[in-house]
């Protein structure tokens, strides 16, 4: 037997897509300025703000250290005579407290040990000791030796014949070589010569070093 449905059957509601009209783009391109407005009032101003105060304070550091520098023009020099005059004035000192001698030897001796000095020659002597073409190679300084590597325990002179000895430690031989050659050329000194180098070793540290001595006569 064949049933029919006789209610009336409920119609699907018809969904209506509805195209955007120009209110909504231009509620839209509102939203879209105002999040932009906003970006630059919090974010990006301040940024803005911040990289700028690093900038005038860089430049006013930048001034301050010119200026400062424009004040301590010359100090490096000053301070690097000051070193010398200092080394200088230590070797000196125990020289002294070794023995009393004349004032030029102790003089010379100083300007000898202090870094960057050369002893006082005579323009043979300078000629033979540089790089020139006339120079001797196995009486040739090292400008670059660096005196404090050596220190002299005592210096002793004869009255009667002017002859001196010199003893000392150094860090290395070659220390030994180059205050050999500069006393050598300097005017103050004759036929000085290494009379001995020994190396020895510290007890407590166990570090090694030689003890060296010079002997020779000096030019009064």
């Amino acid at each position: 037997m064949i049933k029919i449905n006789l209610l009336p059957q409920k119609r699907a509601k018809r969904v209506t897509v509805r195209e955007p009209g120009s209110k909504d783009i231009v509620i839209g391109a509102a939203a879209l300025a105002g999040a932009a407005a906003l970006v630059f009032v919090l974010v990006d101003r301040p940024r803005r703000s911040k990289l700028s105060d690093l900038r005038e304070a860089n430049e006013q550091l930048a001034g301050e250290i010119a200026a400062k520098n424009e004040q301590l023009k010359g100090y490096a020099e000053m301070k690097k005579a000051a070193d010398e005059a200092d080394e200088r004035a230590k070797a000196i000192n125990r020289l002294m407290s070794a023995k009393v001698v004349p004032a030029n030897v102790l003089h010379e001796l100083g300007e000898i040990v202090t870094p960057g000095h050369l002893p006082t020659m005579t323009e043979e002597t300078a000629r033979k000791t540089g790089n020139g073409p006339l120079s001797d190679p196995n009486r040739r300084f090292d400008l670059a030796w660096d005196p404090t590597k050596i220190w002299i325990t005592s210096f002793t002179d004869s009255a009667k014949d002017g002859s001196f000895r010199l003893e000392g430690n150094a860090q290395a031989q070659t220390d030994i070589v180059q205050l050999s050659k500069r006393m050598q050329a300097s005017a103050y000194f004759e036929d000085a010569s290494q009379a001995l180098e020994e190396r020895q070793s510290d007890r407590e540290t166990g570090i090694t070093y030689y003890h060296f001595v010079i002997t020779g006569k000096v030019a009064y």
